[in-house]
């Protein structure tokens, strides 16, 4: 029988998840527009995980207190999670945006749904049916499509890019399989702060400890990094989480690919980056493979 409750948390998953893509499609216009102020992805990344774990903390402190507790047997995990894997995906792909266009950037990254699949199969033994498959084709295949990567001149990128953008996708896979492990037994918000506070930590150890900070910055570049923290990275985040813990890390990081077609949008308005016909295909590809799988998960429950 259908479970409209079930069908109900998995239709909001899939809502956080697209709302979080929004946020990070601005986010990643937002730091471009910082790094061609003379911004460096390292300073950026300090800036970010910082006050973002501050602002977090205090937030949890007045309003969700007990969720800043966690078990000592954890903090292993959870510096691996923020000190190792969330601050690799921050640097990654900052970096990547520094040294490439904001689009081919975001094409880079969302090959992370496919290592998502691969791991599924590989180390946790899931059975791919072919509507998820499809779903992984066609949420790729329009990421190709609206950055325009068919194009032979995005194959300018310089190496250092790639590398980051594949880094970047990695990194992206690793955090969301690991959010997922630790949502098990603490909430997301919970998971998003320690997550948070280790980054900030190892970013402070890996670069002079608050050296970000005493840069000098223009009002207008202090408003963009602001909103990168709120909005780019600690809404985002949280929603992205929660996200995962109601439709599994595989799903929500196909959802998440609606990234790519706010970018092409932004660039569209603000950057005069005309989409061509193809690219404008890759939309509802992207839109489809969601369907698809929101659709799937409506017949399971169904049965």
């Amino acid at each position: 029988m259908n479970d409209p409750g079930a069908d109900k948390i998995s239709r909001r998953g899939y809502f956080y998840v697209m709302l979080a893509a929004v946020f990070w499609a601005v986010s990643g216009s937002s730091a471009k527009f910082l790094f061609n102020q003379g911004v460096t992805a390292y300073e950026l990344v300090q800036l970010r995980v910082t006050i973002a774990s501050v602002l977090v903390f205090f937030w949890l402190i007045v309003f969700k207190r007990s969720l800043l507790r966690i078990q000592k047997k954890d903090i292993l995990y959870f510096f691996v999670l923020g000190g190792i894997c969330l601050a690799s995906v921050q640097f990654t792909y900052l970096f990547t945006i520094s040294k490439i266009n904001v689009a081919a950037a975001i094409l880079m990254q969302y090959l992370s749904p496919i290592l998502i699949a691969l791991y599924s199969v590989i180390f946790a033994r899931e059975k791919l049916s072919a509507t998820f498959v499809i779903a992984l084709i066609g949420a790729t295949l329009g990421c190709y499509l609206i950055v325009g990567a068919y194009n032979m001149s995005m194959l300018s990128l310089n190496l250092a890019g790639i590398i980051g953008g594949l880094l970047a996708a990695a990194t992206f896979a690793w955090y969301s399989i690991q959010g997922e492990y630790g949502m098990i037994r603490y909430d997301p918000w919970t998971v998003l702060f320690f997550s948070l506070l280790f980054a900030a930590l190892s970013w402070n150890i890996i670069t002079p400890p608050f050296g970000s900070f005493f840069k000098p910055h223009a009002a207008v570049e202090w408003l963009w990094i602001l909103y990168i923290v709120v909005f780019g990275t600690i809404i985002p985040y949280g929603l992205y989480l929660k996200g995962i813990h109601l439709i599994h890390a595989t799903r929500a990081s196909i959802t998440a690919t609606l990234e790519p077609i706010t970018a092409g949008i932004l660039a569209y308005l603000f950057l005069g980056e005309r989409l061509e016909a193809l690219q404008l295909l890759g939309a509802p590809l992207i839109i489809g493979s969601i369907i698809l799988l929101q659709l799937k998960d409506k017949n399971q429950g169904n049965k």
